[in-house]
């Protein structure tokens, strides 16, 4: 493992702060079972830089703070954006970059939802949480998601920020 520079945690600084505003600017969207998080589309970073992955979690943490569902939307959903995050970083190509998150979020998210709003009928509510919450994931990271990776990959823009950027064969 390589150690972290401080530009490393800079731009993660950077993308933790740029995940949380994007979220909390279209709040009445990104909260609840139908979720069009557009902050979701930089869930492609850790496929050219598995390093922002950190940032990207701080930044849905600090997003999650002011869920209106519950607590546990704050754990819960922080951990399946880091989940998805680590998974992306793992991927060897970029079209397969919408999946890692939509997989996890609808899951866990589902999951999580379920218990919060129908606990006597979990597995009901988890099939319709989980589709809801996947779906939404599935169009921002297929909508802007994709378009953003193929842009960092044609600009080298993070390359030129000198970050620990994997190199692909």
């Amino acid at each position: 493992m390589k150690k972290l520079t401080t530009r490393d945690l800079a731009f993660c600084g950077v993308i933790a702060a740029l995940y949380a505003v994007i979220t909390l600017a279209i709040a009445p969207f990104a909260y609840g079972p139908v979720q069009f998080r557009i902050s979701e589309a930089l869930c492609v970073l850790p496929f050219f830089a598995p390093v922002t992955s950190l940032g990207l979690f701080i930044g849905c943490l600090v997003a999650n703070l002011f869920s209106s569902v519950t607590p546990l939307d704050t754990i819960i959903g922080s951990a399946a954006t880091l989940l998805g995050c680590l998974w992306t970083a793992k991927l060897r190509t970029k079209w397969l970059t919408p999946l890692p998150t939509t997989i996890v979020n609808g899951v866990m998210v589902g999951a999580m939802l379920a218990a919060v709003y129908t606990p006597d009928a979990f597995w009901q509510g988890f099939l319709v949480n989980g589709l809801q919450v996947a779906a939404g994931e599935l169009a921002v990271m297929v909508i802007l998601g994709l378009p953003l990776a193929v842009w960092l990959e044609k600009s080298k823009v993070l390359k030129r920020l000198t970050l620990q950027v994997r190199t692909f064969a």
